[in-house]
């Protein structure tokens, strides 16, 4: 487990291929595996969705894997400072690499750790226990167990982790932030039964945006956001569509977000 803030490019393993992608437009480019888990659009609207408005604020990027989020979110919001936890060398190495190569580093560091372990095992973020003002957290997908294992350690481990495994995520979440913080997730719908069961007791405010690939269609994400602390109640907000009706385009609300970086705000 180590701060990998000053990790370069010589580190990255020499049997992961990867590609240069752009994002916000081209205001971010990211280095990230060619095959295997390889973030995207989701990683986009949570950065998006990443509350501003305090100066200077603080946030931690769960699972950040090659950074996209918390990157994206350091890119949009100018008084945001983000470190990064990463538990796969390979990709904590990319996250060091993007940061260095966005010019970042004043703002941004990478944790190489397993956030399932104890805090207290984790020396680079231990002290800073309940100083976070957001967490931003892409938790993988799917629990082992249910279907098959991906071939490719790096996409295994990005897409799939142990059946009631969020508690785990929840809980340092919660540890990490200040009273009064914001915990914001985007996560598929059938796993929000476990989502807000770890909430329970730690979270309140729980604030559901349900997003919809066409009018019409079943959510395909939601995006979860909560306050530590907060008794305050659940509440379902109406749904908003990324794409024109049967077109690939994106409507006019979401290609402002994933091109220029404007923000999605849960209301």
């Amino acid at each position: 487990m180590s701060d990998c803030s000053t990790m370069g490019a010589d580190a990255l393993s020499s049997t992961v291929e990867v590609t240069d992608d752009l994002f916000l437009g081209g205001a971010l480019r990211i280095r990230q595996p060619k095959t295997g888990y390889r973030a995207g659009l989701d990683a986009v609207l949570l950065a998006a969705a990443c509350p501003t408005g305090m100066d200077p604020a603080r946030c931690l990027d769960c699972g950040a894997g090659a950074g996209v989020a918390g990157l994206a979110a350091a890119r949009r919001i100018a008084n945001l400072s983000v470190t990064l936890i990463e538990r796969d060398p390979a990709l904590a190495a990319m996250a060091a690499s993007n940061i260095a190569a966005n010019q970042l580093g004043d703002r941004c560091k990478i944790v190489q750790a397993d956030l399932t372990r104890p805090l207290a095992e984790i020396a680079a973020l231990a002290p800073q226990a309940g100083q976070f003002d957001h967490v931003l957290a892409n938790p993988p997908y799917h629990a082992h167990g249910r279907g098959t294992r991906a071939a490719d350690p790096l996409k295994d481990g990005s897409h799939a982790m142990a059946a009631g495994a969020f508690a785990e995520w929840a809980r340092f979440a919660a540890a990490m932030l200040r009273n009064g913080g914001s915990f914001t997730i985007i996560q598929r719908p059938d796993a929000l039964a476990e989502i807000l069961a770890a909430l329970a007791r730690r979270f309140g405010r729980v604030r559901i945006l349900p997003l919809h690939a066409r009018a019409g269609k079943s959510a395909s994400r939601l995006l979860i956001q909560s306050i530590k602390g907060s008794r305050a109640g659940l509440e379902v907000l109406p749904g908003r569509v990324l794409h024109v009706t049967d077109q690939h385009a994106f409507t006019e609300e979401f290609d402002t977000i994933l091109r220029h970086g404007a923000p999605l705000t849960i209301t």
